[in-house]
C-alpha cells in the first residue's frame, strides 16, 4: 500500500466470511483497491446509497450464484466498510440500512472520542 492509499476499516464481516467464489474475490480485492487509491468507482461496479448517509455507497459483486453488496463510506482518511451482505431482492433491506448506520455513528462517535451512547 503506497502512503497516499487510504486503509480499508471493516466495521463488521470480510470478504472471507460471506462463501465469495474465487473469482469474485479477486473482483472485490480490486475494486477495494481502486477506493483505496481514490478511484472513484460508478455504476455498475458501485452505487451510492445516501439513504444511508453522506459518501455511503455499495459495491455490487455478482458471483456465479449470488449478488453480494459491500456497504462502504469514503472518509477523508479511510474507506470504511459497514457491511457485506448477499442482495436477496430489489431493494436493499432496511435492517441492513438501519444496521450501516448504526455501526457508522459508533464509528464516527469513537473517531471523535466520544463513548458508545
Amino acid at each position: 500500500m503506497a502512503r497516499t492509499d487510504k486503509p480499508l476499516v471493516w466495521l463488521h464481516g470480510e470478504v472471507k466470511t460471506p462463501p465469495f467464489s474465487a473469482a469474485a474475490r479477486l473482483e472485490t480485492g480490486y475494486l477495494l483497491r481502486q477506493l483505496q487509491k481514490g478511484v472513484k468507482l460508478s455504476m455498475p461496479g458501485s452505487r451510492a446509497m445516501p439513504v444511508i448517509g453522506r459518501g455511503c455507497h455499495e459495491l455490487r459483486i455478482l458471483d456465479e450464484t449470488v449478488t453480494w453488496r459491500i456497504v462502504y463510506r469514503l472518509d477523508d482518511d479511510a474507506v470504511v466498510i459497514a457491511e457485506v451482505f448477499e442482495k436477496k431482492g430489489k431493494a436493499t433491506p432496511k435492517s441492513v440500512i438501519d444496521t450501516c448506520k448504526q455501526r457508522l455513528a459508533r464509528y464516527d462517535r469513537a473517531v471523535e472520542g466520544k463513548e458508545d451512547e
